[in-house]
């Protein structure tokens, strides 16, 4: 993948890591949540519609050459999330302190650092 490609697509990620996982804020407070907490508290489904959300940046660090380690901890991270997630309200909280979607994002953009490709 080209370097301009490759940035794009690293920015693309971040943005819909932030949504997923710290969009909302509730007021005077720092703590952070994003659509993947909130859509949690749909029992199964929501849960089921987030961790395919969250594969598909699995997906992207795949193509974009992220080694088999580094996918594995990513795909652990996911599954942290998608197990907190189906816990019944407590989960709802749980998930959106891990930010498994940023956590990713942010190792994906280290290993392409590494690799000599600047990303924001």
């Amino acid at each position: 993948m080209e370097h301009v490609e490759t940035i794009k697509t690293m920015k693309r990620l971040k943005w819909m890591a932030r949504v997923m996982d710290s969009s909302f804020r509730i007021p005077f407070t720092k703590f952070r949540f994003g659509a993947d907490a909130a859509v949690d508290a749909v029992p199964f489904v929501g849960t089921a519609a987030m961790t395919a959300a969250s594969l598909y940046l699995v997906w992207k660090a795949y193509e974009m050459g992220a080694p088999r380690h580094l996918l594995a901890r990513m795909v652990g991270n996911v599954a942290v999330e998608a197990g907190l997630g189906a816990i019944p309200v407590v989960g709802i909280v749980l998930d959106a302190l891990y930010m498994a979607n940023i956590r990713n994002v942010e190792m994906l953009s280290e290993f392409l650092r590494s690799q000599g490709v600047a990303v924001e």
